[in-house]
């Protein structure tokens, strides 16, 4: 999804994209290459132009036939309104693909299974085709960690801005893009705004949803400035968007025929999977998956949104919990005392600590710290204590948190360390990346960018290293020649965030006086982060 300043038609309108332009999701994206265009609707009336009595009548039968069927599958698949035109070339080249690969059916099944009922009844509330229920199969094959290069998230792939645009709150402890009711709601919100910009077509909104409102609203007024039609097919839209709703109706109707393309659609039972319930306040994961009875993993895949061990301090305070599992949770959470909640440490401050290292080391952030703590300002004092919320478990017990699923990119380099890196002017992706050992396309995945971001000077990037050269991830650049006898010569290290020099000369066992010799550094000098320092760990040369 991007953000867009366009015109649509005649009017002067700011719109926003909702997905992104370009989507890995898993093998979705394999089938993620198509469109199909439709002004009308099979079964039932056209969507808002029926009169009240007859679309009262068509959704009470609807009702009464959804509670009929067993099969969530089944349920989507007799109620379908889109028009599908299999002949169309790049639809059936995408329902050839879907027919070929019963694995992907079966994975995305499976992904989809506490999700489809939730999302399909959401959708049936607001009178919006059942189709909708399958575009998080386009968009990120039902996987709710689901992340692309240009920053799209969750099962819907909002990108940051439009995600905020449409009330999802994002910060270091929780993402509502991938918070499961959150994002929907946003994403049906978004749909139906579409739809009614493009005056009631499905196929046109879906055409916006991809590739953002201004380059559907471009295409029209060229189709009609040249006296073509302006139907989705007739468009000239990104080639993306060419193959992305062809991609939906092409599932769609292999949800509505399986047999015919012997496919197998596992079956997802037709009734709710999960109670939202009201948790009050924040609560560490593991002790939450504890008294659900579920592991931490099964927490995690119901509530994506939460990043960290713990729910997000201001909320949102509720925990998606099983049909089956909820009335015990929320007895054994009655009975769990407030301090049993989360784990508290207290901290005295050392001499040369800061803020935002304490918190990296508690894993945490500086927000919260300050609020625990009271604090106006980022100022510590060295003795002072700060009470600080800690993880009840090792990091790798929360293993789809947003730290463990960043860790597990480090299984190419092995176990690892983290580091915060601070941007300084004429930095690039590529230097950062060579100066650590590690590739752009695993700094954009820490980090939640793109290759094409712009890199802000003193903005912070997180880099796990492997633990065997954590030095070489403070050292940006070591001399290759040694000494005979084998000691190591010349070190340019750069200042990190929270360093001092009585930190760094305990690392390379020298003292504050000969760093401060070596660098011409005044008394009362601050380090900068990004600074560099001359150390000499064996014999300086003469005048140093």
């Amino acid at each position: 999804m991007q953000k867009l300043l366009a015109v649509l038609f005649l009017v002067p309108v700011f719109f926003l994209s909702a997905c992104s332009s370009t989507s890995p999701r898993d093998d979705a994206s394999i089938a993620h290459k198509g469109p199909t265009d439709i002004n009308s609707t099979t079964a039932g009336p056209d969507i808002g132009k029926s009169p009240e009595s007859s679309s009262a009548a068509v959704s009470d039968e609807v009702e009464q036939h959804a509670q009929k069927e067993t099969d969530v599958w089944k349920r989507i698949g007799s109620d379908l309104r889109l028009t599908r035109d299999i002949s169309e070339k790049t639809t059936a080249s995408k329902l050839a693909w879907f027919a070929r690969h019963q694995a992907y059916i079966d994975r995305v099944s499976d992904r989809a299974t506490p999700y489809l009922y939730y999302i399909v009844e959401e959708l049936e509330k607001r009178d919006m085709p059942l189709e909708l229920a399958l575009l998080p199969i386009v968009e990120s094959a039902y996987n709710p960690f689901a992340y692309s290069p240009s920053r799209a998230s969750g099962i819907w792939q909002f990108i940051p801005n439009t995600g905020k645009h449409y009330g999802l709150k994002q910060n270091w402890w929780y993402d509502g893009r991938r918070d499961i009711v959150a994002a929907t709601d946003a994403a049906l919100n978004y749909l139906q705004k579409l739809h009614k910009d493009f005056n009631g077509d499905w196929m046109l909104a879906l055409a916006a949803y991809n590739s953002g409102e201004g380059n559907v609203g471009k295409a029209i007024r060229r189709n009609e400035k040249a006296g073509k039609p302006v139907d989705f097919f007739s468009l000239k839209l990104p080639r993306e968007t060419r193959s992305y709703v062809p991609s939906l109706l092409a599932i769609s109707e292999i949800v509505a025929h399986p047999e015919k393309y012997n496919i197998t659609i596992k079956p997802i039972k037709n009734e709710k999977y999960f109670e939202q319930v009201n948790i009050n306040s924040q609560i560490d994961l593991a002790m939450a998956a504890e008294l659900s009875g579920l592991s931490i993993e099964e927490l995690y895949t119901l509530n994506p949104g939460f990043n960290r061990w713990a729910t997000d301090p201001i909320g949102p305070h509720r925990l998606l919990i099983p049909v089956t599992k909820t009335p015990a949770f929320e007895n054994r959470l009655a009975s769990l005392s407030s301090a049993d909640r989360i784990k508290w440490q207290r901290h005295k401050i050392q001499k040369g600590e800061s803020l935002g290292r304490i918190a990296t080391h508690y894993r945490t952030d500086v927000s919260t710290l300050k609020q625990i703590n009271r604090l106006k300002g980022n100022t510590i004092r060295t003795g002072h204590s700060l009470l600080i919320p800690t993880a009840q478990k090792p990091l790798k017990h929360y293993s789809l948190s947003l730290d463990s699923r960043r860790y597990k990119g480090l299984k190419s380099i092995g176990d690892g360390q983290r580091y915060v890196y601070t941007i300084k002017r004429g930095d690039n992706l590529w230097d950062i990346g060579r100066h650590y050992g590690i590739s752009v396309k695993q700094l954009c995945a820490w980090n939640d960018i793109s290759s094409k971001s712009i890199l802000r000077p003193g903005k912070k990037l997180e880099i796990w290293v492997a633990e065997e050269t954590d030095k070489t991830a403070k050292v940006v650049h070591v001399a290759a020649n040694k000494t005979s006898s084998g000691k190591p010569g010349h070190i340019s290290y750069q200042v990190l965030e929270g360093d001092s020099l009585w930190l760094i000369s305990q690392q390379f066992g020298v003292s504050i006086k000969q760093i401060k010799k070596w660098n011409n550094l005044a008394k009362k000098r601050h380090l900068q982060p990004g600074q560099l320092l001359d150390i000499y760990t064996g014999t300086p040369p003469k005048g140093a």
